[in-house]
């Protein structure tokens, strides 16, 4: 069994020393190196390795980030490396198999990586009900807060609390944030099932408003309505996702 191996850390002698342990390792493929946290979303989700070494600190968005901007469901094993034990409990809390401290000592990156072996080999072998019942969990708690995008050459990282709505557009969604818009390649309902539901609501199959952005409700002549926003933009509220809306409030329309 060859296990397919990231390697996650924006210093570069990290990363040489990370691939230095692993050489020799004759189950051991790197299928990918990367320097940020976007560049490590894209691969994880293009590449789905088996294991990724993670470091925690890393401009834009950091390790946890990471973990956040990707789908529950298709989470690789993780150990985290970090600089500092102070992370440890977090990592822990995100279900990560084991943390190693820089600079990492051999004899504990061959622990970690022995322990990441059998996991993962446990869960090639077997599916008992108890992964399924952790990663619907991780589903319910961590919630996407941060989303990478690409805007004018650059990776720009989007804060949800500053998204006023979000619109569909074939396999991509647009972050409406202010007067600026962010094209972002996913689909709609995948993001909603990344949202926090509090926050967020889906009001038409094209599109989910923040709560706390919405202005009034506007009914038009067919007795659907029309959202309007606080900073004047207008979105559509279609009957099948009204009571969704209802249930937000409290109350019925």
């Amino acid at each position: 069994m060859t296990l397919r191996v990231a390697i996650v850390d924006d210093e570069p002698p990290a990363r040489a020393r990370l691939r230095r342990l692993l050489k020799g390792q004759a189950d051991i493929e790197v299928v990918a190196e990367c320097g940020d946290g976007a560049a490590a979303v894209h691969a994880i989700e293009s590449l789905q390795p088996d294991l990724v070494f993670l470091d925690v600190q890393m401009p834009e968005l950091d390790g946890f980030e990471v973990l956040g901007a990707l789908e529950v469901a298709r989470l690789p094993a993780v150990i985290f490396v970090t600089a500092f034990d102070k992370y440890a409990l977090r990592a822990f809390e995100v279900h990560a198999l084991d943390y190693v401290v820089k600079p990492v000592e051999p004899e504990r990156f061959a622990r970690a990586l022995a322990h990441a072996r059998q996991r993962i080999i446990e869960r090639r072998s077997t599916d008992d009900g108890v992964s399924n019942l952790i990663r619907q969990l991780v589903r319910e708690r961590a919630h996407l807060a941060r989303i990478p995008v690409r805007s004018e050459g650059r990776v720009k990282v989007i804060d949800l609390g500053d998204v006023d709505w979000l619109s569909a557009a074939d396999n991509y969604v647009t972050l409406h944030v202010g007067r600026n818009d962010y094209l972002v390649r996913d689909t709609l309902s995948a993001l909603e099932a990344r949202l926090d539901a509090s926050t967020f609501v889906r009001v038409h199959r094209s599109s989910i408003v923040r709560l706390d952005r919405i202005a009034e409700l506007v009914p038009d002549l067919h007795g659907d309505y029309r959202i309007r926003l606080k900073n004047g933009a207008v979105v559509p509220m279609s009957r099948t996702y009204r009571a969704r809306v209802e249930d937000r409030f409290g109350r019925r329309l």
